[in-house]
């Protein structure tokens, strides 16, 4: 169908001449004429009663002319609406983040941004880092908020996409308490045989810092897998458990710690300090994207201005 036959309809329903609505419609008699026979077919139903002068509408048109107005008032909201939605969408600030950061970090950093800037809505979607970086190659995401370290370059990394140090933060391993408020397992233990190890999957961010930074010392012992998982909040439910040790942020363990629901198994050599990068997309983003950045900079340089203080 054309979006012409329901205006010629409308002109000959209002006219019931097709002389006059083909004039008014800046057309011929004839192709006026074809457009409205063509409509017809295109519906399967006769639309005017050409036996009487003026020609008036069938029953079919009378209810066709209400859905032709209906039809020619959405056409014509489309640019409004599309407009308002690319507005909208130019004014929302896209976010990947690994589900640690989610709940620990970013809440408390935007809190400090915002002190900076005005910002609008934000679009959160918390994943694994694989599917995080995923996103942010696809540009569903502006911008990716994950753990990092120098030895470990992620693959955005490797693609040249912009990256801020925004946090540092530990990563230790933890289990439960035993009776005596010891540590239920030990990795630097005399007797390491089957201590049970909380993994992380191969698609988390975590999991490809701890493989990267500490799988040589873990093959040296006779720690075994015991448990894989995407998330460190279900290996820090295991751990809590009693299921063995997990390497896990210290953010998101600190009332644990203090509670005695974990407590630190290995010695500080286990331990791996990293830091919280965020990384935007390479090409150049809307206005409000475009100040976040800038205000996430500035943002690092006070960060470290405090760090070289302390």
């Amino acid at each position: 169908m054309n979006l012409i036959w329901l205006e010629d309809f409308l002109a000959l329903a209002r006219t019931g001449n097709f002389s006059r609505a083909a004039e008014e419609r800046s057309t011929t008699q004839p192709a006026f004429s074809r457009r409205i026979r063509a409509l017809e077919e295109w519906l399967g139903v006769e639309l005017f009663d050409r036996s009487t002068q003026p020609a008036c509408l069938t029953e079919a048109g009378e209810w066709f002319r209400t859905t032709a107005h209906d039809i020619l008032g959405r056409v014509q909201r489309i640019p409004e609406q599309a407009q308002a939605i690319s507005k909208a969408n130019a004014s929302t600030l896209r976010f990947a983040s690994t589900h640690a950061l989610s709940l620990t970090f970013l809440p408390k950093w935007l809190r400090s941004i915002e002190t900076n800037i005005t910002m609008g809505p934000i679009q959160l979607i918390s994943d694994v880092l694989q599917q995080c970086e995923v996103l942010m190659l696809q540009r569903k995401a502006q911008f990716l908020l994950s753990h990092t370290h120098p030895q470990v370059p992620s693959k955005l990394d490797s693609l040249n996409f912009p990256s801020v140090r925004v946090g540092i933060e530990a990563i230790i391993p933890v289990c439960s308490m035993d009776s005596n408020g010891a540590p239920l397992f030990a990795l630097n233990s005399a007797d390491q045989t089957h201590t049970p190890i909380l993994a992380y999957s191969a698609e988390s961010g975590l999991g490809r810092l701890i493989r990267s930074l500490l799988g040589n010392m873990l093959e040296q012992t006779r720690a075994e897998i015991v448990l894989t998982a995407h998330l460190a909040t279900v290996l820090k439910t295991m751990a809590i458990e009693g299921r063995g040790i997990a390497w896990l942020p210290k953010s998101l363990i600190e009332d644990d710690l203090k509670s005695g629901r974990l407590i630190e198994a290995a010695t500080s050599d286990w331990c791996v300090d990293v830091d919280i990068r965020l990384f935007r997309s390479p090409e150049p983003e809307p206005i409000a994207a475009e100040a976040f950045w800038q205000a996430a900079c500035a943002a690092h340089q006070a960060f470290q201005v405090h760090e070289k203080n302390d």
